[in-house]
This record gives structure tokens, sequence and C-alpha cells, in this order.
């Protein structure tokens, strides 16, 4: 199983691991926020799981951004266990999600919660419409940005802007 751990009582998987009661059980999953797009899951039951749905696909244009606040006030209110955010593999629904809770609830620019997510789960990616999201959510909550997009050879990707304290840091997408 593809799970990983991003902070006290939040984790970051895959489809194949949110729908493993082993998994569930031995992390006290009490909230599995779903991306993946599929509605209808074969989840466990285990006591008290709570399922919250983002009906969004993994397109550049889908509006992900519109669930930042509501799925982070969600996983916030999660008191009774630890939260679950998983899409299909794990690698850019459910990571920018996690990004954009780690901003807002933990005081993190975007910068510094993919470094975060990345040293936990380094094959994320998510997709260039997200990353513009994100860096919009970025500018929302603290006025500024910490990263940009830039056009490469292998199309617009995101770069982090330079640190004002002189630190080196690559996105590595």
């Amino acid at each position: 199983m593809r799970v990983s751990q991003v902070s006290a009582r939040l984790y970051l998987g895959d489809l194949d691991s949110a729908l493993n009661a082993a998994v569930l059980t031995s992390r006290n999953v009490t909230l599995i926020v779903n991306a993946s797009g599929l509605p209808d899951l074969p989840y466990p039951e285990p006591d008290g799981l709570q399922i919250l749905h983002v009906p969004v696909q993994d397109r550049p244009h889908a509006q992900l951004g519109q669930y930042f606040d509501p799925v982070t006030e969600r996983i916030q209110q999660n008191q009774a266990g630890s939260t679950l955010v998983h899409c299909t593999a794990g690698r850019s629904r459910s990571a920018a999600l996690v990004m954009a809770y780690l901003m807002r609830s933990e005081g993190l620019s975007l910068r510094q919660a993919h470094e975060l997510v990345l040293e936990r789960r380094p094959f994320i990616r998510p997709n260039a419409g997200f990353w513009r999201q994100l860096m919009e959510y970025e500018r929302e909550l603290s006025g500024r940005n910490t990263v940009r997009m830039v056009g490469t050879a292998a199309g617009v990707l995101p770069e982090a802007l330079p640190d004002p304290d002189g630190a080196e840091y690559c996105v590595n997408v």
C-alpha cells in the first residue's frame, strides 16, 4: 500500500490504500477525502468512518481550488482520528489538497508545503492547472507567491521564486 504520513493525523494515499481496511484501521482513519472523481467506492466500514467527496477530474482546467477551504475545514473538524486524502494515484489532486491544507492550517508557504509533501511522498506531481490554483490560493492567504509558472521544453512548470533568505530550492516535478 502506498500511504504517506504528512503530519501526526494526516495521510496522503492512493485509491488502493483507501479501500484497504487494514490501512485505515492501523492509522485510525476516521475521515477519507475522496478526490478520485469516483463517487461510489466500496470503502470498508469501520465504525464512524466519514467520506468527503471532491468530484474533480485530474485535468488542468478542473476547478480544484473551490474545494481548498471546505476540505481544510473538514480535516480540522476531524478530531476523532486521522484523515486520509486520496485520489487515484496519490500524486496530483490529493497532493494539491494536502498542500492547500498545510498553507491554510499550518501557515506554510506553497513552497514549504510542497517541500514537506514531496519529502514524505517523492512522486507527487500536481498538474499545471492545480499549481496555478495553489499559487492563487497562496496569494489570497499571504498576499505573496513563493512559486511561479515558467515555460520549459517540457511545458509550463512551477518554479520556486528566489528565497529572500538566499536558500536554494528546486521544485521537483
